[in-house]
């Protein structure tokens, strides 16, 4: 036997999965910050420029379609040539994206803003992919656990990034913009970090090298056997895709008429920036929680506690007073948690069917289906909240939670086929 063909030792595997976390842990620090622009005062900005709060929703529904062909782009590009390439060409463009915004608020552009957006967009599908390149040399025991690990990171730059609104602001200010630019310059530098660090450090390529190992623990099998089979079916995807669309769908149209709620009702951008800073950190920080909870009890299990607590989120928030920073604050926690639980589920149950040959491809197209639902969610979310307020949208978005039970009998209907 050659040594090409010989499989690479458990320890050999371990070692560079860890190191693939570190690397993913770093670049999601750094995209963290990137993200929370758009979600803390991209509303706020499209307010300011366009004058109507019907047209708030606007930005998240724009970088969210961004964040869609994005997403289908890094899925394809990760596919071809690997995690690493995939992932810094959406990083990059994301960090475009942010300068454009910036510069259209320069000059008054809301054209180029709307352009801007799209692009900004990006780095949000990027981000979301990161997760899939910490599952890629991990067993099926432990996936779910590291792929959301690699989430984690993304608290730290999210939470710190709706903080330095007000600095951002002045600088913003100091030179002849907008305040509420100031979070997409941060924003712009952030992206280009993430990029960097994964095009530089990202070697060897996790989903090359998984490929290459699963080739090689093949040619060194005995002859006649076989590698197991996944219980997993294609309509599994499906399901466990749509249960990712629903959620994204209900979180991105409550977190994002949130700050104009609050600001509609006297908050200032402080306020409203830590009430997204604990949404954004619920999102985020009980990322390996989740994963371990998917990998201990089960992917189903997990995503109808996630669409119990999303129906819990929606109740608090339509009931809390507008002038209640608290109750918004736990409302919004409970909405990223919620989003936590189904996003490792859905990720897991994805992972498992996705055969290796086409394991990127497969995940760039869940991952646009979930984009597209955001998209919708914060478009329609600024209608809503014009036409019936902010209490109609929280709850109609909490109900809509209780839609992923139907899903997980479903999943467990195939899981018995």
């Amino acid at each position: 036997m050659s040594a090409a063909t010989v499989a690479a030792p458990p320890d050999a595997r371990e070692r560079l999965q860890r190191r693939t976390i570190r690397v993913l842990l770093l670049s999601q620090v750094f995209a963290g910050a990137g993200l929370a622009a758009g979600v803390s005062v991209g509303a706020l900005l499209a307010q300011d420029m366009l004058g109507s709060t019907g047209s708030s929703g606007l930005p998240t529904a724009l970088f969210t379609l961004g964040s869609a062909v994005a997403a289908m782009l890094v899925g394809r590009a990760s596919q071809r040539s690997g995690r690493r390439a995939g992932l810094a060409a959406g990083y990059a463009v994301g960090a475009v994206g942010g300068a454009g915004v910036v510069l259209a608020a320069a000059i008054d552009s809301v054209p180029l803003l709307f352009a801007a957006l799209v692009l900004y967009g990006s780095g949000t599908a990027t981000n979301l992919q990161a997760r899939y390149a910490g599952g890629d040399l991990a067993d099926r025991s432990g996936r779910a656990r590291a792929m959301s690990t690699v989430l984690v990171a993304t608290t730290l730059g999210a939470v710190v990034g709706p903080n330095l609104t007000d600095p951002t602001g002045a600088l913003a200010e100091a030179i002849g913009v907008r305040a509420l630019a100031g979070p997409f310059m941060l924003a712009t530098v952030a992206y280009a970090a993430a990029g960097a660090a994964v095009a530089v450090l990202l070697r060897p390529d996790p989903l090359l090298t998984a490929r290459r190992w699963a080739a090689d623990d093949l040619a060194a099998a005995p002859a006649g056997t076989a590698p197991a089979a996944s219980d997993a079916t294609p309509r599994a995807v499906l399901f466990a895709g749509a249960a990712m669309v629903i959620t994204q769908a209900v979180m991105v149209a409550i977190m994002t008429m949130t700050p104009v709620h609050m600001h509609d009702h006297g908050h200032g951008l402080g306020a409203s920036g830590l009430v997204i800073s604990i949404h954004i950190a619920a999102m985020y920080l009980p990322s390996p929680l989740s994963g371990h909870l998917v990998d201990r009890y089960g992917r189903r299990a997990v995503l109808s506690g996630g669409g119990a607590v999303l129906l819990a989120a929606g109740l608090v928030a339509g009931v809390a007073p507008a002038d209640s920073t608290v109750l918004l604050a736990v409302g919004l926690a409970l909405l990223g948690f919620g989003w936590s639980l189904g996003l490792a589920a859905g990720t897991a149950m994805v992972t498992d069917a996705a055969p290796l040959d086409r394991r990127a491809q497969i995940q760039g197209a869940v991952d646009v289906s979930v984009a597209v639902a955001g998209a919708t969610g914060g478009l329609a979310s600024g209608y809503v909240v014009a036409s019936f307020g902010y209490t109609a949208l929280s709850l109609t978005g909490g109900v809509l939670g209780l839609l992923l039970l139907p899903i997980v009998v479903r999943l467990g209907a195939e899981a018995r086929r």
